[in-house]
């Protein structure tokens, strides 16, 4: 569907410089600009593309100094980043849905399903299975005995949910995550380890994202929770009895033990790991491949492990940098040390 800049900047309540008729259908990369294609330019890293780039219109920061003309249409609102995020949004939720049920799928007897629903080739859905309205269930995906789903959830292929599981509206279940496999429970004995059953849940709730291969444990007694709006990335891991709070997201590969408790409006970089049963307040920040192994108040930005606060952490990085030279210049102060007592001896 094609749009041209000044419906653009309307739909924005952005302000339009240069061709207000200029069309687009599809967006671009700044540097990879096209005639026909949006773009936009949020990070100053990227400002010299901005000269150059032969995209038909670029959102621009209010307040960018131009150092040369450009030939694309700019569109100035107050954060770029977001506005093109909201138009992604709006191009997404353009496209056609899936429809119907596909006659090699599997679906319970027992099994309700909503109104509009897809559920595609090879898909089981189990006894008791209740879908809202609008889902869309891809190919392969397993939805175990009992799985509760809200309106309008997105199951990639792959999928597993395992029985009894809870999920609220708006969930994105990306391809080949796993939610609610056994927690890690065991207990070790004189033949080896005996395993504790895992008969709770885990409960998922509205506007939630999980990425592909993540995946989410069942608690051993009442249900692991992941609270609305937590985002998580690809290959994260998040254990039994744990509760992620509102908001929260976290990049790749990180893992949370076991019975941990994570505030509101935390951000965890790539690798961070948190051990068990601890808490962690809201709004968090802890850098990428940290360590946390005790409970952190509220508002702490936090790296390393264990983590500490960054300047404390850099300075230490600096100072390690440093050690073969330090440790060569202990080894020659040891080495006079040795000469001045071997000279303050008394001649015999």
């Amino acid at each position: 569907m094609d749009f041209t800049a000044k419906q653009i900047a309307e739909l924005t309540g952005g302000k339009l410089e240069g061709n207000p008729e200029a069309v687009v259908n599809t967006f671009c990369k700044i540097e990879e600009g096209r005639e026909g294609a949006i773009s936009f330019l949020s990070n100053p890293k990227y400002t010299h593309f901005l000269y150059e780039t032969q995209a038909s219109v670029v959102i621009v920061n209010e307040d960018l100094a131009l150092e040369k003309p450009v030939s694309a249409t700019l569109i100035r609102v107050p954060n770029a980043y977001e506005t093109v995020a909201k138009l992604l949004q709006l191009y997404e939720s353009m496209k056609a849905k899936k429809s119907g049920i596909d006659p090699l799928a599997f679906i319970s007897p027992t099994a309700k399903i909503g109104k509009d629903c897809y559920i595609g080739a090879f898909a089981y859905v189990g006894e008791g299975v209740v879908l809202g309205d609008g889902c869309q269930v891809y190919p392969n995906v397993y939805l175990g005995e009992g799985v509760q789903m809200g309106n309008n959830c997105l199951v990639y292929p792959n999928v597993v949910v395992y029985h009894g599981c809870k999920i609220g509206n708006n969930v994105t279940l990306h391809a080949g995550c796993v939610v609610g496999a056994d927690g890690f429970g065991f207990a070790p004995g004189p033949d080896g380890y005996d395993k504790i059953p895992q008969i709770g849940i885990v409960t998922i709730e509205d506007n939630v994202e999980i990425g592909a291969n993540t995946c989410i444990d069942r608690s051993t007694m009442g249900s692991t929770y992941v609270r609305k709006g937590v985002k998580l990335d690809n290959l994260v891991q998040i254990a039994h009895n744990t509760d992620i709070g509102a908001n929260t997201v976290m990049s790749a590969q990180v893992g949370i033990a076991g019975s941990t408790k994570v505030g509101q409006w935390c951000m965890l970089g790539g690798q961070a790991g948190l051990s068990g049963h601890i808490t962690v307040g809201d709004k968090v920040n802890i850098g990428a491949q940290s360590g946390v192994i005790g409970n952190l108040d509220s508002g702490l930005t936090l790296i390393g492990s264990p983590t500490r606060e960054p300047r404390a952490f850099f300075r230490e990085v600096a100072l390690t940098r440093r050690l073969p030279e330090m440790y060569q210049q202990l080894k020659n102060l040891q080495k006079e040390i040795t000469e001045l007592k071997k000279n303050l001896e008394p001649n015999e």
